[in-house]
């Protein structure tokens, strides 16, 4: 996945078969679903891959609880149905991760073993592993923070967790694996329409050079998540609201708060929300939140009230209670929710289900839907071009298509820090034994290696210190301050690599360190 290569490959296709606009799950796996299909096929993402919403999940593969509460039963069965898929498609990223929901009154357990133990039925044989009530020795054997005041039992149950930001790399290394053209950093300025109102293309440009490229093709299709309304207002004449933007935040903590392997679950927190505390990169993420945003940006920042509500919602069940100065990273990220045909739902209302729009001039647009679901969302965006005869029918083979990297949990070291990179572990370790520097750590109190760094620049289209720290390695979510301090020393890393100059890489660190003030709580007092 070269950034050089693919460029040259859009020079050199005059026509598309399919054209997607961003690059976040959906727009990846619409890539990769189009691709495997045999059609030629390009992705451009206006800045890095998945650096909206895409990166900055609660890193669940998940069914949603919540949603057989609400009674989606579809939705539940469908999620079920592809965190199976995940789990044998990315068995490097993904993992079997099992939540305990702490009981505090009878009922709740006896609601909570009844509707896990159907959430487990519909899973089918895909199942992750059995529901079960447990004791209250056992909850605390299991959850070793948790608060043990009026506690009764507990519930355990099972789900998938993952790195969200790898897989959406992983996913764009297969499709250009399967002849997709993928590229970050060129931005649609243009949609591109014949003299009928049809759309046949997009004016784009490289946000690197500034070079402008008129790509033509017969499907073109919009995936571009919380920036939907902005490709809609090319396209529509009159201006309509598709989605609705959702902030969801989550604060990183050491994992003294939450020790052991399991995941703690509060089904109902005071705003009606799930609160999850989940076991990440030896860190404990907790969220979520879910307050609607007037605007969207691309580094969207916790509000304060999020802050105090994930904070004083985790000392309620937490024995040893995080406080402010205890917040490692905090990253905000906006759910791009298909608007409700109703005014004034609440968000935690609005489906999560996707929905596929197709306007007048032809544009395919897709809103809604969540990461558990990707390859489902890219299997239904292509079957609708098809449908609509803008591409001739091809079967859908995604289903049991292995992802770049894929390696079964029990091939896996997951107390090596490299298991994220699955089949590709051996060539990390090669460039460490051939550069004895590249062993050297990111930052001292962290595993990375610049070797990493070096691995993201040449074979994942690393382009910035952002791209790397946060979404290559993920420091940036785990750390905040320790990214801060490692930007230096990753941005000569690329500067070397790429070309760049002293007045480049003095630019950059200046750029990330704005960026990563947004992930230091410090910042909000």
């Amino acid at each position: 996945m070269n950034r050089s290569e693919q460029l040259s490959t859009l020079k050199n296709t005059e026509k598309w078969d399919v054209i997607i606009i961003g690059g976040g799950a959906s727009g990846l796996g619409t890539a990769l679903d189009a691709a495997s299909r045999g059609y030629k096929t390009i992705l451009v993402e206006a800045v890095d891959f998945a650096k909206g919403t895409s990166s900055r999940s609660t890193k669940l593969i998940h069914g949603g609880v919540r949603y057989l509460e609400q009674g989606n039963i579809h939705l539940v069965i469908e999620a079920l149905k592809e965190r199976g898929l995940i789990v044998k498609n990315a068995g490097h990223l993904v993992k079997n991760q099992s939540f305990v929901i702490p009981n505090y009154n009878w009922w709740s357990s006896f609601i909570y073993t009844i509707g896990l133990t159907v959430y487990d039925l519909l899973a089918g044989r895909l199942s992750l592993g059995r529901s079960k009530y447990i004791s209250k020795k056992k909850t605390i054997e299991m959850l070793p923070n948790v608060e043990e005041a009026g506690l009764l039992n507990g519930v355990i149950y099972h789900d998938g967790q993952f790195d969200d930001s790898r897989l959406a790399i992983n996913i764009a290394q297969t499709a250009v694996e399967k002849g997709a053209c993928i590229l970050n950093y060129v931005k649609v300025i243009n949609l591109i329409k014949d003299n009928k109102n049809h759309v046949i293309g997009v004016e784009a440009e490289d946000q690197e050079t500034g070079d402008k490229y008129n790509l033509k093709g017969a499907a073109i299709i919009n995936a571009t998540g919380v920036f939907t309304n902005a490709i809609m207002k090319l396209n529509d004449t009159v201006y309509k609201k598709y989605i609705v933007p959702s902030q969801g935040i989550h604060l990183v903590f050491d994992k003294s708060f939450l020790p052991g392997d399991h995941a703690l679950m509060i089904p109902k927190t005071s705003d009606g929300r799930v609160l999850f505390a989940v076991p990440w990169h030896n860190r404990i993420v907790v969220g979520t939140t879910d307050t609607l945003i007037k605007k969207h940006s691309l580094e969207p920042i916790a509000l304060e009230s999020e802050i105090k509500f994930v904070l004083e919602t985790a000392q309620h069940f937490l024995a040893k209670k995080p406080t402010r100065a205890d917040v490692l990273s905090v990253f905000a990220g906006l759910r791009p929710l298909a608007a409700p045909e109703e005014e004034g739902k609440k968000t935690k209302e609005v489906s999560r289900s996707h929905k596929i729009i197709v306007s007048e001039t032809g544009l395919i647009t897709i809103t809604g839907g969540k990461w558990t679901t990707y390859r489902k969302i890219a299997e239904d965006i292509i079957n609708k071009a098809i449908s609509i005869g803008k591409l001739p029918k091809k079967r859908c083979i995604t289903e049991h298509l292995a992802i770049h990297g894929n390696k079964t949990t029990a091939a896996l070291d997951r107390e090596n820090h490299l298991y994220i990179y699955g089949s590709d572990i051996p060539k990390i370790i090669e460039l460490q034994q051939n550069n004895p520097e590249l062993k050297e750590k990111v930052h001292p109190d962290h595993e990375f290696t610049m070797a990493e760094v070096l691995w993201a620049i040449r074979y994942e289209m690393a382009r910035t210190v952002d791209d790397i720290l946060a979404r290559r390695v993920r420091l940036l979510f785990l750390d905040a301050r320790a990214a801060i301090q490692s930007s230096e020393k990753v941005a000569k890393l690329i500067a070397k690599e790429l070309g760049h100059n002293e007045e480049w890489i003095n630019k950059e660190i200046l750029n990330f360190k704005k960026i990563a003030r947004g992930f230091l709580l410090s910042e909000f007092q």
